[in-house]
């Protein structure tokens, strides 16, 4: 495993120079103030490819977040990113979809892209970091949208912390335990490689089918992460990639928690063809979860829903609207 790890961060440091993204980095601030903050002004009008990046203090950390449709009220929807993410790998169609009725708030954790600290190595301290975020953000609850590696730490928030957790969507995950998620290094070395040598964005690989029209929606949503053209996000570090590899290795082969206790509503969504998190994962976790709901779309990868946003968002708002 170590040496598998080691050869994706090389890999990983070759690649990045084709597929990275400009960096903004944001400043720090005292412990519990929060900067950067947008005025009156700066809302009007604001969407996810010109929300200004702000900067929370908390738990010794400083996060990197941003804002949108703090008007609307009503329980926040934290966004939770997927392995190797930054604020800037967010769909614009999904982020700014559900911040037309809802809060939204979408973080670095620490030590990824501009929030500052050492990168956590599981999943477990991951929801550790986010919680603290949460409350930092001085919410008493949250509705929880998590992304891949990000559904994963929604399931240990969820369980350390249920009063704090309203309702959750994940997509493109699974539970601890679950089939081939230990082996997600070895399909992102592999997808990393052939993204080298045919100088693409291993996300087209990784994230649509090989179909037509995988590929085509895949163009379509590599496109639209460059809609933001203006103070983003800083790239992830190797360092941070590697922890997060051995955090999916370590959640891959834990033993499965009971998953009967999460009475929250969960809206679990995946494509038809997920080589990352396989799509038999998103159908055993909507078995074990009480009161679960199950998208599956077709000639879909890991990013269905990037793939089908015209479709998941308004899902997405009627779950969290009911």
């Amino acid at each position: 495993m170590r040496n598998l790890l080691n050869t994706v961060a090389l890999t990983f440091a070759l690649i990045t120079p084709l597929t990275s993204l400009a960096a903004g980095a944001s400043a720090g601030s005292p412990d519990g103030a929060r900067s950067n903050q947008p005025t009156a002004t700066q809302a009007l009008g604001t969407t996810w490819a010109n929300v200004p990046t702000q900067t929370l203090s908390a738990g010794g950390v400083d996060f990197a977040y941003r804002e949108l449709g703090k008007r609307n009220g009503g329980t926040p929807v934290v966004f939770l990113n997927h392995l190797a993410a930054v604020l800037d790998n967010w769909d614009p169609r999904v982020v700014d979809g559900i911040a037309a009725k809802h809060h939204v708030i979408v973080f670095d954790n620490r030590g990824v892209g501009a929030s500052t600290g050492s990168p956590a190595d599981s999943m477990e301290q991951m929801a550790d970091d986010a919680i603290t975020f949460i409350k930092g953000m001085g919410f008493k609850q949250v509705d929880l949208f998590g992304f891949s590696m990000g559904g994963m730490i929604s399931q240990e928030i969820v369980l350390k912390e249920p009063q704090l957790v309203r309702k959750m969507i994940v997509a493109g995950t699974g539970p601890a335990g679950g089939e081939g998620i230990s082996a997600v290094a070895g399909v992102s070395n592999y997808d990393l490689l052939r993204a080298a040598f045919t100088r693409q964005d291993p996300k087209q690989f990784l994230f649509f089918t090989r179909t037509p029209g995988g590929i085509e929606a895949g163009k379509a949503f590599l496109a639209r992460l460059k809609e933001r053209s203006e103070n983003r996000d800083k790239g992830i570090a190797v360092g941070a990639y590697v922890a997060q590899l051995q955090a999916l290795g370590s959640w891959g082969e834990k033993t499965p928690a009971d998953l009967s206790v999460i009475k929250q509503p969960v809206l679990v969504v995946n494509g038809d063809d997920d080589r990352m998190v396989p799509t038999s994962n998103s159908r055993d976790l909507a078995r074990r979860l009480p009161n679960a709901t199950l998208i599956i779309y077709p000639d879909a990868g890991h990013g269905g829903v990037f793939q089908y946003h015209a479709d998941f968002v308004p899902k997405a708002l009627d779950f969290l609207a009911r």
